[in-house]
């Protein structure tokens, strides 16, 4: 099985696995609705499926950078749920300019879409990427029953739905993080606590004195400027949060 957090631990995400199936879904749309006609230059059709792609590639990325960087993991994860806002607002302008309105929240058709279960993914082995693959398809095929190759403003609104459950996810997936990052810190500050600890270590072995302020290891510093320039003293570690200083015997 795929740990979560691993090379490919994205494909476990179900902000992924929607993602993926709203870039399908905004491809296909493209596809059939957004020709040469209404698209001269192409720039609707690339902007759409640009923004769709966006979405589950920042996903990937985040999610990949997760040991390494939390503020990293939430910042991809911000910029695919702005993706999404973006290609939301396309679709409405869609329905507008076709003189038609989103669904309301009580209507049977929007219902439909936002509880439609989507189907967990598979374990998944070392062919996971065949695998991965094979559930997409199998999951857009069953989603793309609410889609319809001759109505765009019906298509259009069964894919807003999806982008609203997509950035619902995301929004929920980013205050996981924060609360995890406040919870265990991020790499970043275990890598500064591992340092001062081995620093503080070695001022106990070798004499160095702590800080007065907040007890951390010091260490040996040169002025650079001013009248006292060159002359050495003793300087926190953990500088720029604490300023405490030693004069030099």
């Amino acid at each position: 099985m795929i740990s979560i957090h691993s090379v490919n631990g994205y494909m476990m995400l179900r902000s992924w696995h929607l993602s993926n199936i709203l870039q399908l879904a905004t491809q296909g749309f493209c596809k059939h609705f957004v020709d040469y006609k209404i698209d001269p230059c192409g720039r609707l059709r690339d902007q759409m499926e640009m923004a769709a792609r966006t979405v589950p590639a920042n996903i990937a990325e985040g999610s990949s950078r997760h040991q390494t960087s939390y503020e990293t993991e939430m910042r991809l994860l911000d910029v695919a749920r702005a993706s999404v806002s973006e290609l939301e607002n396309d679709y409405l302008n869609w329905l507008m300019r076709n003189d038609a309105a989103m669904w309301h929240t009580d209507d049977a058709r929007y219902q439909k879409v936002k509880n439609f279960q989507f189907r967990d993914v598979p374990l998944l082995t070392q062919n996971c990427l065949a695998e991965i693959s094979e559930y997409l398809l199998a999951e857009y095929t069953r989603f793309s029953v609410f889609l319809r190759a001759d109505d765009s403003i019906h298509s259009a609104c069964v894919i807003l739905v999806l982008c609203e459950r997509v950035k619902q996810m995301l929004t929920a997936q980013i205050t996981k993080r924060l609360a995890d990052f406040k919870e265990e810190g991020g790499f970043t500050e275990n890598m500064t606590q591992e340092r001062l600890a081995a620093l503080k270590e070695k001022s106990t072995v070798e004499g160095d004195p702590v800080c007065p302020k907040c007890g951390a290891p010091m260490r040996m510093r040169t002025i650079k400027k001013g009248a006292h320039q060159g002359e050495q003293f003793w300087g926190c570690t953990d500088y720029p949060k604490c300023d405490g200083t030693r004069r030099m015997e």
